[in-house]
């Protein structure tokens, strides 16, 4: 009995399957993705079913509260690497990373891989990108190079298992998923039938054989990991690597892990060394200047269980056209239109001829509403003139009624900010008492800012 395939249309960018061509996949939106690949039947089909007698032993189920094992971890080395993963890496997980290209995956990667071999963990590296000769010199630039480290450089998904199987290592990095290709598909490398299929192997083999490995992914123009999502439900943890070029600082960010917290991140810095772990990130962010012109702000974030202080920079002007601009960079451009249209409608301040420019410095991207009272007070420092008070923090999600919120945690964004010389904070009503010579202003509305910073802006 011969195995029966089909052909099908599938989206190289969500992995939908469709009969028949169109310009427009239904499922994601995407334009022009629908690729003719070869489909196998489907495990499912009448020809697949067996009785239930001939598939293996019955499945076994435990109680909910029965005791097991503590799940064990391989401790890398690195502090924020340790800090991302919950602890340390799992033995028999896959983990997924993805990143813009040249920002660092391959160098963080290597220099983890070169720290556990050197701990005794056998560890193998595989890299479908590059010769093995680039990967030595960049192991020799960054003095890794006496690791016993196992290189290889190969792409077919075929070759790959067999080598993994006789080395038997317990750390493995494939570089990248979306080079390799296996002879049982027709498809090309990188599609997402063959993207499908290699990660789905590799994390079979990895459950199998209680080796920890790492995918690198490539990521597309919006920022997310290419290929189809099932391969990010394939893995157990999902991590970005982000970050500007033109600064120093990279950040490991977690947005799925199953052994671990998913609001966790790791931050880097860039040497001629490699990356090393930040011993102060809230400096990265932070201007040096001991005194700041009008239109800056102090924010006070917490990503994951750490505090970490980022500047706001606002620049509001007239605009010498009919359409004023409003321009973004490292915050959400819909949550400063909320604050334009707050501001406006409940503290009488009139933006509609003005430019607005909001930019986050050091490149540090503010996901959190609790932005919301920062982002406002550099704005209306700019539009006065007048600076915000010296050595001052500002947190608090503004409503669409102009009421401040509360924002989580607030007591370690207190702690952070007395322990780095500031001296005043600005956050909600009912915020914790502070600390370590920490003045709190409480502010209940966005109109007591406004009083504060823009007294003459209101109804101007």
């Amino acid at each position: 009995m011969t195995k029966t395939s089909t052909t099908a249309f599938v989206c190289q960018a969500c992995g939908a399957v469709s009969a028949k061509w169109a310009g427009r996949c239904e499922a994601c939106g995407e334009w022009n993705t629908l690729i003719e690949e070869t489909v196998s039947a489907p495990p499912g089909s009448l020809k697949a079913e067996k009785s239930p007698s001939k598939r293996g032993p019955k499945t076994e189920f435990i109680a909910l509260n029965a005791e097991t094992e503590a799940v064990s971890r391989i401790v890398i080395g690195v502090e924020e690497l340790d800090r991302v993963f919950g602890g340390g890496i799992v033995p028999a997980s896959a983990t997924l990373i993805g990143g813009d290209p040249g920002i660092g995956k391959s160098t963080l990667l290597l220099q983890a891989a070169a720290r556990l071999a050197r701990n005794g963990v056998k560890t193998v590296y595989v890299s479908g990108e590059e010769a093995a000769a680039q990967i030595q010199e960049r192991a020799k630039r960054l003095k890794v190079a006496n690791s016993p480290v196992q290189l290889a450089t190969e792409t077919d998904l075929r070759r790959i298992l067999s080598a993994l199987k006789e080395a038997s290592p317990d750390f493995v990095v494939i570089d990248s998923i979306q080079t390799l290709w296996s002879d049982s598909l027709e498809a090309a490398p990188g599609s997402v039938a063959q993207v499908r299929a290699c990660a789905q192997e590799l994390v079979r083999w990895a459950k199998k054989s209680g080796a920890a490995l790492v995918l690198v992914g490539h990521v597309t123009k919006e920022g997310t990991i290419a290929g189809p999502r099932v391969v990010e439900h394939m893995v157990d943890a999902v991590f970005y690597f982000e970050g500007e070029r033109g600064h120093q600082f990279r950040i490991l960010r977690a947005v799925k892990n199953r052994f671990g917290p998913t609001d966790e991140i790791g931050i880097f810095e860039m040497h001629a060394l490699g990356l090393t772990p930040a011993k102060e990130p809230s400096a990265l962010f932070l201007s040096s200047e001991e005194e700041s012109g009008g239109g800056t702000a102090v924010f006070a974030a917490m990503e994951g269980s750490r505090p970490v202080l980022a500047e706001v920079q606002a620049l509001v002007a007239k605009s010498p056209f009919g359409t004023p601009r409003r321009s973004v960079i490292g915050f959400d451009s819909g949550r400063l239109a909320m604050l334009l249209a707050v501001l406006e409608a409940r503290c009488g301040i009139n933006l509609a001829g003005m430019d607005v420019y909001l930019s986050v410095a050091g490149g540090y991207r503010i996901s959190e509403p609790a932005g919301d009272l920062a982002a406002a007070a550099a704005l209306l420092s700019s539009l006065s003139g007048n600076p915000v008070p010296k050595r001052a923090v500002f947190f608090g999600e503004v409503a669409l009624s102009g009421a401040v919120r509360a924002a989580p945690r607030m007591d370690q964004r207190m702690k952070e900010a007395a322990r780095l010389g500031f001296q005043q904070a600005f956050g909600p009503e009912h915020s914790p008492a502070a600390d370590g010579g920490l003045t709190l202003t409480p502010i209940a509305r966005l109109i007591a800012l406004v009083d504060l910073l823009a007294p003459d802006a209101a109804n101007a």
